[in-house]
């Protein structure tokens, strides 16, 4: 999904400036919010591609404008909204106003180490892979709607299969609600000069993982 969110690649943007002294919390609520978003987790009320996507969801002054947690809540928000785990007017009450509803499993105490365990998303393959290192392919041409790993600067590049990485929950399918669907994931290498032009360095390449699905063969 091209939003504000898709900012790799681009220009204009100034440079990163990292912090060597970064905070991990730099406001006591969020840790709060780390800890909400991984019991929601566990719960499986969604999962990881569904939480990214609904953060791809705000819009593009909330994004830019929101700190990095507060995109969290702000998407936690409305995905509990969404899946009917809250409602609006509950929001506003700042409490319940109905009993809860079901989820699929619960989280206790013990369980705080487990919720930050990341899950397994290798799946056994349906299909034989499609290509193999040093095949030239082309990606799509990246729609605008649905969540998406396929960053706009690589829509519709040439690059080179550099290795097989095996096959994988498609994130794709997952957040249109149509199941796991595993695909084959590569990683290709693409030649700064065919994603940003001739004025590139000629001596750099970037690599990116990528779904069969956003690949084509030439």
């Amino acid at each position: 999904m091209s939003s504000a969110h898709d900012m790799g690649g681009m220009h204009g943007l100034g440079k990163v400036q990292p912090d060597s002294d970064e905070l991990v919390f730099h406001h006591p609520w969020e840790g709060r919010v780390l800890a909400l978003q991984r019991a929601l987790l566990y719960t499986r009320a969604w999962n990881l591609d569904m939480f990214r996507d609904s953060q791809e969801r705000l819009s593009d002054h909330v994004y830019r404008s929101a700190s990095y947690y507060r995109r969290w809540l702000l998407s936690l928000i409305q995905s509990a909204i969404e899946k009917g785990l809250i409602s609006e007017d509950e929001m506003a009450q700042a409490h319940s106003l109905r009993p809860a509803q079901a989820i699929e499993r619960s989280m206790h105490l013990k369980d705080t180490k487990a919720a930050f365990i990341r899950g397994n998303f290798d799946r056994a393959p349906t299909k034989a892979a499609r290509f193999k290192p040093c095949d030239k392919v082309r990606t799509i041409s990246k729609s605008t709607q649905g969540h998406t790993r396929l960053p706009q600067y690589a829509s519709n590049k040439t690059g080179i299969i550099e290795a097989l990485r095996g096959c994988h929950v498609y994130p794709d399918s997952v957040v249109a609600g149509k199941g796991e669907d595993p695909q084959w994931l590569y990683t290709v290498n693409f030649e700064a000069r065919t994603l940003w032009g001739e004025t590139s360095d000629p001596s750099l390449i970037v690599s990116i993982d990528a779904f069969e699905p956003y690949l084509e063969a030439i």
